[in-house]
């Protein structure tokens, strides 16, 4: 055993209660080394009565780590704990105070979770988990009132600038909730929609007003109202950082200097406040001058601000907050924040736009998820770049399953693309295989998936400003294969519990190759996941036996040239049953595969394998881009996956 890879602390993404009754405890170990790992659980005040040895099972493995858990339901609310570990002959016990060659007869030096507090279990809301969100940038997204337009307006579809106008509004928005609808979305994040003097409006002028050149307070409600009616959560974009340079109290300070009223709301370090050598005397969002940094510490700024929060909230009606630049913002003002909104709406969605590690943000007292940038950046270097084998995919995703508590991963806002990035196709080179890939990877995965505006109908474009091209409406300018693509992935997940919980295992993924295989489970339900994202075809072999999953699950970096795989199977299910696969997925409807045996087998053998498989289970196949020659031999499904191909299978019983 290496010990200095093994690492345990309570609370933070170790040991948290993940509702009011349960607990997950896990571990560390260096990849490969342990055979076995256990809890040793029990009540502190009746250890003798209540200890109990707990397997735990593998959570994720990252390049160097192997990381365990296990759910336990303490019998009274609090937990003391140790592990066992089992290496060959070898066996530690870990408590608090270190390493033991055999069990320690006093408790008190094991690991201790007090007691589960309901008020400091970390609950995001329910809702969110089967949320698939649609950013809406409100300018180029759709114009429904010509009344409203700028001055100067360009016609629609015209090259995008950082300052050019086309004339979205909220009424566009409103004539296209069908379109949102029947492309299955039930969430909708604008970026900002109060008014400012940019296109973009992340410099705020008034945070209680709907910019004029998107519509009115009341139309806005219009919108919620309807979207409401369709299912359909709506969520806000709130710049509390900074404001616009037009933001009347810093046009006061401007003009005042240090007397204003208003002196303290910014960070100024020179009056008066001026640009000297491109640096402006007061603190800014990224030297901008037109973005101010508002004091949130300052308390005349957070009622300012928390009344905003609550208006938008209590009178317009919508569902939550995307907080631009939350990492630069003190902790204590998302504290307070956060008690305004969830007194406002206990379910309402904090999201915080963070770019790192945020564990800090997400203890349960500041957001309730963050933008999941580390999620985006290893999807595009896999499927995209392809600057990344899939074995090294696999470990960066597990690194980041592991860093966060379980409610944490069921509520993080996935994204490829975004106004602050290159649209997703042009990333993947325009190649639209590689872009379904790394769409279907991202609604098949846990998390709350967003599609940006205008991807599903095969937008493309560089950073900003090419990324926020207005949306092409004309059926001519669409790629209809694309959209009804989406269709089918979006459906795939709002029908199949699996692909919105949180149980992800990676059953292959080669070090040189670029196939990966991966399984999802919630209850009895089990959906399989082979993806082929390289440019030449692909051969797959899945077997079904149990025993075998678990092996490949711990070896998941195994060498290009191993192609067997293996899926777990129920214990009552027979590993010496064979399928072939031979279906198709025609809009969305399901297919069923039929139980056949190995390719040019006889009739006979054929019927005899219906019969040996009777009372066991079938494969259902989804949604897959496959060559039509399958077989099965043995225990294993073999796939001829073509370049770019994939197959979403889902096991049931016969």
């Amino acid at each position: 055993m290496l010990l200095e890879a093994i690492y345990h602390r309570p609370k933070q993404n170790w040991a948290y209660a993940y509702d009011g009754k349960t607990l997950h405890i896990r571990l560390r170990t260096k990849k490969g080394d342990m055979d076995q790992v256990h809890a040793i659980v029990g009540d502190k005040y009746a250890w003798k009565e209540t200890q109990e040895l707990i397997e735990m099972s593998l959570l994720s493995s990252d390049a160097l780590f192997d990381y365990w858990e296990a759910a336990v339901i303490p019998p009274f609310r609090r937990l003391r704990y140790a592990f066992q570990l089992t290496s060959g002959l070898e066996q530690l016990i870990l408590t608090e105070t270190g390493f033991h060659g055999a069990m320690p007869e006093n408790s008190n030096s094991f690991f201790d979770y007090p007691y589960i507090n309901p008020i400091d279990v970390f609950a995001p809301p329910a809702w969110v988990k089967d949320a698939v969100f649609y950013q809406i940038f409100p300018e180029r997204f759709a114009n429904g009132d010509a009344a409203l337009n700028p001055k100067v307006t360009e016609a629609w579809g015209g090259d995008p600038t950082p300052r050019n106008f086309f004339g979205g509004d909220l009424q566009g928005v409103i004539d296209h909730l069908d379109y949102l609808g029947e492309l299955g979305i039930n969430a909708i994040y604008f970026n900002p929609l109060f008014e400012a003097t940019t296109n973009h409006k992340y410099d705020t002028e008034d945070y209680m007003k709907v910019d004029a050149h998107f519509g009115t307070n009341e139309k806005l409600k219009e919108l919620v109202d309807a979207c409401h009616q369709r299912g359909i959560r709506v969520l806000l974009d709130a710049v509390f950082n900074h404001s616009g340079r037009t933001f009347p109290p810093f046009v006061d300070a401007l003009e005042r200097g240090a007397s204003s009223p208003y002196a303290d709301w910014f960070h100024v370090r020179e009056w008066p406040l001026r640009v000297v050598d491109r640096i402006p005397t007061y603190e800014t969002f990224a030297f901008e001058p037109l973005m101010p940094k508002l004091n949130t510490e300052h308390p005349d700024v957070k009622e300012y601000l928390f009344k905003a929060a609550r208006y938008w909230i209590e009178e317009i009606g919508i569902d939550g907050w995307r907080l631009d630049v939350a990492n630069e913002v003190d902790h204590q003002f998302w504290r307070e924040f956060r008690a305004v909104v969830k007194k406002a709406n206990p379910e309402a969605y904090i999201l915080g736009e963070i770019w790192h590690d945020s564990i800090m943000w997400l203890q349960g007292d500041q957001f309730d998820a963050v933008m999941n940038y580390p999620f985006t950046n290893a999807v595009l270097d896999f499927f995209a770049y392809q600057t990344m084998d899939a074995s090294t995919f696999a470990n960066a995703l597990g690194a980041q399953l592991a860093a966060y508590p379980q409610q944490v991963t069921e509520t993080a806002f996935n994204l490829l693309g975004s106004h602050d990035t290159p649209r997703l196709l042009t990333v993947c080179g325009d190649e639209l295989g590689a872009m379904k890939l790394a769409t279907l990877f991202k609604l098949t995965y846990p998390g709350v998936p967003c599609i940006y505006y205008g991807d599903e109908i095969g937008l493309n474009g560089g950073g900003d400003p090419e990324c926020r091209k207005c949306m092409v409406w004309e059926s001519e300018g669409q790629n209809a294969a694309l959209l009804d693509f989406f269709k089918q992935a979006i459906a795939l997940r709002r029908s199949h519990a699996a692909l919105r919980g949180a149980d992800i295992r990676f059953i292959q993924a080669d070090e040189t190759g670029r196939i990966i295989v991966y399984e999802r489970r919630s209850g009895d339900e089990r959906i399989v996941i082979a993806m082929n994202a390289g440019a030449e075809p692909a051969e797959v072999s899945i077997r079904l036996d149990d025993k075998a999953v678990e092996e490949a699950s711990r070896e998941v970096a195994a060498s290009a040239d191993e192609s067997s795989v293996d899926l777990r199977a129920e214990s009552t299910r027979s590993s010496k049953a064979s399928s072939t696969l031979e279906s198709t997925s025609v809009n969305g409807i399901t297919s069923r595969i039929g139980d056949l045996p190995a390719a040019g087998a006889s009739a006979e053998a054929a019927t005899e394998a219906a019969q040996a498989l009777s009372g066991r289970y079938e494969w259902v196949s989804l949604l897959r881009h496959t060559e039509q020659t399958r077989y099965a031999e043995s225990s294993s499904i073999t796939l001829q996956l073509p370049a770019y191909g994939y197959e979403v299978l889902l096991q049931q019983k016969l």
